[in-house]
């Protein structure tokens, strides 16, 4: 009996050739926290590890919207983009055997959060406020921020979110770590479920 992870190609592969074969179903792993922690850079990482599928959810809403995240803020507001973001992470969380990386805020949504909590394994990855400061301060395409008193923002939506995201199954604290460092402690988690 072949073992396989599931695709397309290679079912129809395996019916064209009469292989009998066992189809590996994992959960995703979706992975939340702040703007800038990281989690499409370390999700690429995991995903390709994992010979898993990798999702942006924030990417595929500026393709579905053809604007950045920042353009949908200015020129349709928050409302609309959270809207966008609540369909097209349910519509992720439909797949299976993929890396999802959420938008910062989008796990705050109590519909996405029940959904990502009953059908995945989430990973907060976590980052003091001085490395987020740091990152977010050379980055001009963050939709909440407008380069006045970014620190105290960050700070302070970092304390209304820090609660919410503690539900997640588990938190990476990313703090003096490598990508690579990160990446691992991740699939060390996942492998366990």
């Amino acid at each position: 009996m072949l073992n396989c992870i599931y695709t397309r190609k290679l079912r129809h592969n395996c019916e064209k050739s009469n292989l009998k074969f066992q189809v590996t179903v994992r959960k995703n792993l979706v992975l939340l926290g702040m703007m800038s922690v990281g989690k499409t850079t370390i999700g690429k990482i995991v995903a390709k590890k994992q010979g898993l599928e990798f999702i942006d959810t924030d990417i595929n809403i500026e393709k579905k919207c053809s604007m950045k995240i920042s353009e949908i803020f200015k020129k349709k507001g928050e409302r609309f983009f959270r809207i966008e973001e609540e369909k097209e992470v349910l519509k992720s969380l439909t797949k299976n055997n993929c890396v999802i990386a959420l938008g910062g805020g989008a796990f705050i949504n109590e519909s996405i959060r029940n959904s990502v909590l009953k059908s995945s394994i989430s990973m907060w990855l976590d980052t003091d406020l001085k490395t987020l400061n740091e990152r977010i301060k050379w980055n001009k395409k963050r939709p909440l921020l407008d380069k006045k008193n970014n620190q105290i923002k960050i700070n302070k939506l970092y304390s209304e979110r820090k609660n919410i995201y503690k539900l997640a199954n588990h938190r990476i604290v990313c703090d003096n770590l490598s990508k690579e460092d990160v990446a691992n402690k991740i699939i060390i988690f996942y492998e366990k479920h």
